[in-house]
């Protein structure tokens, strides 16, 4: 809800995800610009409400490690790639945000000392405390584990209250409503429920973990001006995943 100008956060502590797609635009590959500074805009937006931020960027507008694999690469090696494409997006969005004055720490699972800091979880927590974004970089440090799944991880690890899901869509659907006109959103779904009809929100590990920690997802449209600061203020259209056996779609 608002008080004035003034919204009072639902969260005071919060992952957001976003994958690598995001960065690009309308470009087929790689990152775009202004695109990259429209969403560091609206992280600011959420820090300026004094929210503090973590950010897990997946890497797939650079290099998709299940995608090399299909290819013929090996799979240890292409994830290991796929890890240093987030790596180069974190970097970027750290970029725009330390331009618009947003003080950003990017902390890699994969040490590379010139270029980020070695993840040491009593420090990241310090840079929150501090008011510092922390983009948490080259996902778990692990093969076989996705963006998703380190976001989740992080998100535990960071205590936060809950994730946010950027999408190109405004909360869960029942079918890709890209693809089919009569597509349902939900307003809320459980865990199981999302494991269960295959939901698409994030991986099942990803999903299994924020259940086992009764974190909430919140999936909401990241190309809906406003959309990430909006929904902390209690507005805008989204869906929130959660323990609540009640819940219906």
């Amino acid at each position: 809800m608002t008080d004035g100008d003034t919204p009072n956060p639902t969260y005071k502590r919060v992952m957001l995800k976003i994958s690598g797609e995001a960065l690009m635009g309308d470009q087929g590959f790689g990152l775009h610009p202004p695109t990259v500074e429209r969403i560091a805009r609206e992280v600011k937006s959420v820090h300026d409400l004094g929210v503090e931020i973590c950010m897990v960027i997946g890497g797939g507008n650079i290099f998709r490690g299940l995608q090399g694999s299909a290819q013929g690469m090996e799979r240890t090696t292409a994830d290991y790639m796929g890890m240093l494409a987030t790596v180069m997006n974190a970097l970027a969005v750290q970029s725009a945000l330390e331009q618009l004055g947003v003080f950003t720490r990017v902390i890699s699972a994969i040490r590379m000392d010139e270029v980020a800091e070695p993840y040491i979880r009593r420090r990241a927590v310090r840079h929150l405390e501090k008011q510092r974004v922390c983009i948490f970089a080259a996902g778990t440090g692990n093969p076989y584990f996705t963006t998703d799944t380190a976001a989740t991880l992080r998100a535990n690890e960071m205590a936060c209250e809950a994730i946010f899901k950027g999408t190109k869509v405004d909360g869960v659907y029942d079918k890709d409503p890209a693809k089919h006109d009569d597509a349902v959103r939900y307003d809320k779904v459980t865990y199981d429920e999302v494991l269960q009809k295959h939901l698409g929100v994030m991986d099942a590990s990803a999903i299994a973990l924020a259940r086992d920690n009764n974190l909430p997802i919140i999936v909401f449209s990241l190309d809906e001006p406003g959309g990430f600061c909006g929904i902390l203020a209690g507005e805008g259209t989204y869906t929130i995943v959660h323990p609540d056996t009640s819940a219906t779609g």
